[in-house]
């Protein structure tokens, strides 16, 4: 077995943000205990100032352990960067031992606290990453998170290019992603990989009255890999996840429901919007795919005047099966929240036998920035809730896992909050359609299924204008993404699924 000690942002300098104590009282620990190496996944110091790093530097030897160290944002301030080579070590890395690698790479972008792992170091992470996948355990390290995190506030700060790193990582089946910076201790597991937040271990700095952390690490060798948040308090709060290959499932049941998930038809009468795709799409949907329901994700028009309005719905009434419609944030610009009403009216709680269809707005004047607000997400809560004995199925505009070729700003700002009721309440079925890439992955027990555009030429899909076809069986979710031109199919995913739902 492998013990990894995992901390993060001890922002240790001579001012009131850094709580000394709670340093030495969780490095006793580590020293005391059978831990194998420690790694520590930056903002080592406040301002990457030198005095704060000559300090760091003699509180980092306190540790008895092999140690890694990683920069972070406040690390990168000041251009801190160079005195971090100087005081604490290497910005990108490789550490080998036994059937384990951990490969650590710099995610800060000087005086901001965005990151990125672009360019060369995301080339350089590939082929380390190819360079030992023969490693039974894979451990990819950086400072900035991955995926939206509870209680954080506004969601910022993340990857820009958080999708295409998530999607770097699935590929190699890299087991664990471990990072920090936003001061709040979260544990998910993303398809094979789970990603761990450390909290902080040093700063005064916690979120909603919480206190220091720090995470236990236990890799085994029967494939079993524990992570655990251990307060200072001495709360323990423990998960356990089984390293499991990648596997094509087969539906052995009865397939009770068809669903087309389109997203950014942007209907205009701008070069950029393809009629003829859409007007194919809808021609292959009727007569070839006649699904039990159309769901439209968002940006129906390109700018919310009337005569793109006039246009979509026209061409919506050609969708022969029933269809569920949100807004997008194209639609509410200008007159759009009006028109969107008078055309479409508001999306309503829809039922369809055991399955039922709640869909969230999210999106708000003249922005693609959305949010569900503290209400929203109240009422998402109630309702997954109320309808917990079907197959619930949330369909909204924004994205809550970040796009592979898109760059990530924290699009929903209460993603984190928004992603952990979905997760906490066992969602069956999330649709969204922001990015305009498409997207299926699964978080927790809940697959996530994002939809590119459909007619819109500024898209950011390799594989063109597309629809998704999402096919719900007894035990599995199968998610294929249809070529809208020429009806190629691309794979999305292939889930198992628990339900309560009683199917007859």
């Amino acid at each position: 077995m492998i013990k990894i000690a995992h901390i993060s942002d001890t922002h240790i300098t001579s001012g009131e943000a850094y709580k000394g104590y709670a340093y030495d009282l969780i490095v006793n620990e580590v020293n005391t205990l059978d831990y194998d190496l420690v790694v520590h996944t930056g903002d080592v110091t406040n301002e990457g100032l030198r005095e704060e790093y000559e300090r760091a530097s003699y509180e980092l030897k306190k540790i008895q352990k092999p140690l890694i160290v990683l920069p972070g944002n406040h690390d990168a301030r000041n251009v801190g960067y160079e005195l971090f080579q100087k005081y604490i070590g290497a910005l990108n890395g490789v550490y080998e031992w036994k059937d384990l690698v951990i490969i650590w790479v710099d995610s800060t972008i000087p005086d901001l606290n965005n990151g990125r792992i672009g360019g060369y170091k995301f080339q350089w992470l590939k082929e380390k990453l190819e360079e030992y996948s023969h490693k039974k355990f894979k451990i990819v390290a950086s400072h900035h998170h991955l995926v939206p995190l509870p209680d954080t506030g506004r969601e910022r700060n993340v990857l820009f290019n958080a999708g295409d790193v998530l999607d770097l990582l699935l590929k190699h089946e890299v087991n664990l992603y471990i990072c920090g910076h936003k001061h709040v201790p979260n544990i998910y597991r993303v398809e094979g990989l789970v990603v761990a937040n450390s909290g902080c271990t040093s700063c005064r700095k916690t979120r909603k009255g919480d206190v220091n952390s720090y995470n236990i690490i236990k890799i085994r060798e029967d494939g079993k890999i524990s992570v655990a948040t251990k307060r200072v308090t001495g709360d323990i709060h423990k998960r356990e996840f089984k390293i499991k290959k990648q596997r094509i499932f087969i539906p052995k049941r009865r397939r009770l429901f068809r669903i087309i998930q389109m997203s950014e038809s942007n209907v205009s009468d701008r070069v950029y919007f393809r009629e003829r795709v859409f007007k194919n799409a809808i021609r292959a949907i009727n007569e070839r795919y006649k699904p039990d329901l159309v769901i439209h994700c968002g940006d129906m028009v390109d700018i919310g005047i009337e005569r793109y309005y006039s246009k979509a719905h026209e061409l919506w009434e050609k969708i022969k099966p029933e269809k569920l419609l949100v807004p997008g944030h194209n639609d509410i610009t200008h007159l759009g929240y009006e028109l969107f009403r008078e055309y479409f009216e508001e999306p309503k709680i829809l039922e369809k036998g055991n399955f039922i269809f709640i869909p969230i707005i999210s999106v708000q004047y003249e922005t693609p920035i959305g949010v569900v607000g503290r209400i929203g997400q109240k009422i998402l809560r109630e309702h997954l809730r109320e309808y917990e004995e079907k197959f619930r199925v949330v369909v909204m505009h924004h994205n809550i896992t970040p796009i592979p070729k898109s760059r990530e700003i924290g699009f929903l700002e209460d993603g984190g909050n928004v992603l952990k009721i979905l997760t906490e309440e066992d969602t069956n079925l999330v649709l969204t359609g922001h990015g305009g890439n498409s997207l299926g992955i699964k978080v927790e027990e809940t697959p996530i299924i994002n939809a590119g555009s459909i007619s819109w030429e500024l898209h950011r899909n390799p594989f063109g204008n597309s629809f998704n076809i999402i096919d719900i069986y007894e035990d599995m979710v199968a998610a294929f993404e249809i070529q809208a031109t020429w009806g190629s199919r691309k794979l999305l995913g292939l889930w198992k699924i628990k339900t309560k739902v009683p199917w007859n």
